[in-house]
């Protein structure tokens, strides 16, 4: 099991008053599947994937990832967890301006002290399995907005990350771009990459292999 969610609440405090987001959320991913996780705005969605992507804490419950308890680890320990195991895709790109493709997907081999030449070696790749190779030494604004997202993608892959969490992946996009990018998503999870996807669009959800559905903070499998 890859990721393992168990009886996990998510509590804030305005003023003093105690406002439930997430209320006894259990889900368990195995290695290599595609999950979709959908839902309206304001159902919690997000919250949930700040937790899976440990940007998050929960106010209580288990979180295992690849097998091991993150929830209380140390800031540069949840930092090392995030670098090693997930990679995270946005509705809007989160590219550098004035950096290149190559440049953007080969951040995150920076902070993990990979040599340069290693970097480009292995952003050139991650482009070049995206469809980008000939787009390298662009700028974003030089991009299309699918073009941005399959950067993204190349972004969030080079590091080989156990996990690729999408938050509402096609949001940004035209609806020929949307189905370049989910086409994608469905070649690297037939490669072996597990997918998490966050999405509110049941046209989106389709295309992945399993749907759960959260509605007012509670997850369960069944459409509701």
């Amino acid at each position: 099991m890859i990721l393992e969610l168990n009886n996990i609440y998510k509590d804030y405090i305005t003023g003093k008053v105690v406002v439930p987001v997430l209320k006894n959320v259990t889900l368990h991913v195995e290695e290599g599947e595609y999950v979709a996780i959908m839902g309206p705005s304001g159902s919690g969605k997000s919250t949930l994937m700040n937790i899976i992507g440990c940007l998050d804490e929960p106010t209580s419950g288990s979180f295992l990832l690849n097998g091991k308890n993150v929830v209380g680890l140390a800031d540069n320990d949840i930092a090392d967890e995030r670098l090693n195991n997930i990679g995270f895709v946005f509705q809007t790109f989160q590219l550098l301006p004035k950096q290149t493709a190559l440049d953007n997907v080969a951040l995150p081999l920076v902070y993990a002290g990979v040599s340069k030449r290693e970097r480009k070696e292995r952003a050139a790749m991650a482009l070049e399995r995206v469809g980008l190779g000939e787009r390298m030494n662009f700028l974003p604004t030089q991009l299309s907005g699918g073009q941005k997202q399959r950067v993204a993608i190349a972004r969030a892959m080079v590091n080989h990350p156990k996990i690729l969490l999408a938050d509402e992946p096609t949001g940004a996009l035209d609806s020929k771009s949307s189905v370049q990018v989910l086409d994608l998503f469905r070649k690297l999870n037939d490669d072996g990459v597990t997918i998490v996807m966050i999405t509110h669009d049941s046209d989106v959800a389709k295309h992945a292999k399993r749907t759960v559905y959260i509605f007012d903070g509670e997850l369960s499998e069944e459409k509701r």
